[in-house]
């Protein structure tokens, strides 16, 4: 199987897919990654793309040609149940393939793109000391982007700076640190941050704690700002393919937004008939936290208001009136919520607020593919990386599997072979001229959207393109002529920015 000879031994069975049914697959230890790659670095397939694109299902079939092991990417899949909502691969559809990091978290805890990266790479290795070929797999792009990067901006300064090494304090220590310094707990204070480091403090949202408490311990242990140990190659370096760890070979895998979102409608359907219901009931806590871990999953925040409702009319029914306690959504109907869906009564509140939820699921799955979509677009432009494009609009839309076989999987296969034989000239290239500046520090603070604060020429491209704003912008601008007619004063300017960097 290696290419070295008959005598080579194949990699384990119990590594290999039954796809393989034994045939020999094109790859070696070398083409592994474990020995070479670029600049000596091992080698690393990353399977990217939009919701409903066919991410996992491409990697599974890629192990009939590779003996490779799948690391999960998706920042929901990686929670212990909601396998419906969050749309797991069943193990028969795993057809064997090894996968890891899927459904493994406490749904309750947030796991951070750091966390991810920190619990990949020792899998990675040991995926590639298996001799077999590590497949990330996910749409969770900051998951991926926290994977190639040699450091993430909201690190300690570990791997930012070879000569800059400082501990930053937490708990008990870092209390009594903050006490010293002057007997106020400023650990949170956005306008503390803002006077010792402006630029630092117009690169992060005002209520992001977690960063300004990183931001304020690294400026009280060492007396350098943020802003200052974030600079120059680091800034520079970061999100970058070729500052990876990993020799990487990106795999987009692409289709129309008509056919993906005909398709993710279509699947929402699905899921309410596979038990979506049974589980976002089986998650409804009336004070829950909808904002962390599981429940800020697609699917599941959008029935808050449907189920609070619902469980107020449970609990007003003769059949807990009696009752000392509150009733777990576990224990009551369950099936009662599909009798409302399917309901003939079109003016029943509680089948209102089911469909409008159902409705809002699929919205915002749409929305979701559009981000992610312009997310690979980003990637590509601000970050150098040369994303492989795979076309699977036709095979999603008509739904066969030779077509998905022909037009996905076979060039997905040549694109992984000339990966791993080294041949660069064989992978398709992308057109790397519209590569912009990268802004990461300048402010632009929107007037005409209540102030809203976007960070870095990016955002502020993206928020200028919204509905809303430009909805906004037309009413201003009616209303400033109206002024002007009326020999009255225009209106302010509807943006400032702000970039202390260049002060």
């Amino acid at each position: 199987m290696d290419g070295s000879g008959e005598d080579a031994p194949p990699p384990p069975a119990a590594l290999r897919s039954p796809n393989h049914h034994g045939a020999e697959v094109p790859a070696t230890k070398t083409d592994m990654g474990t020995e070479s790659g670029q600049e000596g670095k091992p080698k690393v397939v990353v399977i990217m793309g939009a919701t409903g694109a066919g991410k996992s299902k491409l990697a599974i079939d890629l192990a009939a040609h590779f003996p490779i092991e799948i690391v999960n990417a998706d920042s929901m899949q990686v929670y212990r149940g909601l396998d419906v909502i969050t749309n797991k691969v069943t193990v028969d559809e795993q057809k064997g393939v090894p996968h890891h990091l899927l459904g493994t978290v406490n749904p309750n805890v947030e796991f951070t793109a750091k966390e991810f990266r920190d619990s990949a790479h020792p899998i990675i290795d040991d995926i590639r000391h298996r001799d077999c070929l590590p497949v990330v797999v996910g749409g969770t792009n900051y998951y991926i982007q926290a994977l190639v990067s040699p450091f993430l901006l909201d690190d300690t300064t570990e791997d930012v700076s070879s000569n800059m090494c400082y501990f930053i304090p937490a708990g008990d220590e870092q209390t009594d640190l903050m006490s010293e310094l002057g007997g106020e707990i400023f650990s949170c204070d956005y306008d503390y941050l803002r006077a010792v480091d402006p630029v630092a403090a117009d690169r992060i949202h005002p209520n992001n704690y977690r960063k300004i408490n990183q931001y304020l311990n690294l400026y009280t242990q060492s007396g350098v700002v943020p802003s200052r140990v974030y600079q120059g190659k680091a800034a520079e370096n970061w999100g970058r393919a070729d500052n990876c760890k990993f020799d990487c070979c990106f795999i987009c895998v692409d289709a129309s937004v008509p056919v993906l979102d005909h398709y993710v409608e279509q699947r929402v359907d699905c899921m309410i008939d596979a038990g979506l219901l049974k589980e976002v009931s089986e998650i409804y806590k009336t004070e829950a936290d909808y904002t962390r871990g599981l429940r800020q999953a697609i699917g599941v925040r959008e029935f808050e208001e449907f189920l609070r409702v619902y469980h107020l009319e449970i609990l007003n029914t003769n059949e807990f009136s009696s009752l000392n306690q509150s009733p777990s959504m576990n224990n009551i109907g369950k099936d009662n919520m599909r009798e409302i869906l399917n309901s003939t009564d079109d003016d029943n509140p509680l089948k209102i607020l089911l469909t409008e939820a159902i409705d809002k699921v699929k919205l915002n799955t749409r929305r979701l593919v559009r981000r992610q979509k312009r997310m690979h677009t980003r990637l590509q432009r601000l970050f150098g990386w040369n994303i492989n494009y795979v076309d699977a609009t036709e095979a999603i839309s008509s739904r066969l599997e030779e077509s998905w076989a022909t037009q996905v999987v076979e060039p997905a296969v040549r694109i992984v072979g000339s990966f791993l034989q080294g041949d660069e000239g064989n992978l398709s290239t992308n057109d790397t001229s519209g590569s912009i500046e990268r802004d990461l520090w300048t402010q632009y603070t929107c007037k005409a959207c209540g102030d809203k604060v976007l960070r870095g020429g990016h955002e502020w491209e993206q928020h200028k393109q919204g509905r809303g704003h430009r909805k906004r912008i037309y009413k201003l601008r009616k209303k400033s002529l109206q002024l002007q007619e009326g020999g009255l004063p225009c209106m302010e300017p509807v943006i400032q920015k702000q970039n202390p960097a260049a002060d």
